[in-house]
């Protein structure tokens, strides 16, 4: 950073570089932008980070985020308490809440297992999970896990955990995506759409 920026601006650019995606260029054009639009992005942005920071919690029942808890999913009567869908993270859960073809409960584990990262089953919220799919309400747990070596490995140690619940075990179709071409697609993907074809 120019010696001319202050302090302020440093720490700004530097915190803005943490966020996924955002490397010092991107975080030193965002920083600017905000600096440049102060009553229209960055004042109702602290805002809205302060209120988010204060108020926003994890749910003890499913760990996923919000203003409540328990959240508004598990407190959702309407929802199908017999489904449980597991995601890494809590951008999961809100995906397939944006396609809107969900409407059992979530469970959110809080990462993938990673011998690499060093991250084991009890860093992750299985023991939750296990209890959970032991309830007498349970019927299936669905796996939307990534389809990378660290979701596969989560994918099987949560099957093996999950045996003894007597609940369905099942994981998200893989495969050619809705638009995809065939000639874009790697040899993995189009192995395994070959697999789960119907």
């Amino acid at each position: 950073m120019a010696a001319s920026a202050g302090p302020e601006i440093e720490r700004l650019i530097g915190l803005l570089a943490k966020l996924p995606g955002l490397g010092q260029r991107s975080a030193r054009r965002s920083a600017l932008a905000l600096l440049k639009r102060r009553d229209q992005l960055l004042i109702p942005l602290a805002e809205a980070m302060a209120e988010a920071a204060a108020k926003v919690k994890t749910c003890n029942v499913c760990g996923a985020l919000d203003t409540r808890d328990p959240c508004a999913i598990c407190s959702d009567p309407t929802r199908d308490a017999s489904l449980i869908c597991v995601v890494e993270e809590a951008g999961g859960l809100w995906a397939m809440e944006r396609a809107s073809a969900f409407r059992g409960r979530y469970h959110v584990l809080g990462g993938l297992l990673s011998a690499i990262d060093g991250v084991g089953p009890e860093a992750l919220r299985v023991s939750g999970l296990v209890e959970r799919a032991a309830s007498l309400d349970v019927a299936e747990v669905v796996l939307a896990l990534p389809a990378t070596v660290d979701g596969q490995t989560t994918a099987h140690y949560l099957t093996d955990r999950l045996a003894a619940a007597d609940v369905v075990v099942t994981s998200l179709a893989r495969g050619v995506p809705v638009g995809g071409e065939l000639d874009w697609l790697d040899d993995g993907t189009i192995a395994q759409a070959l697999r789960a074809r119907r």
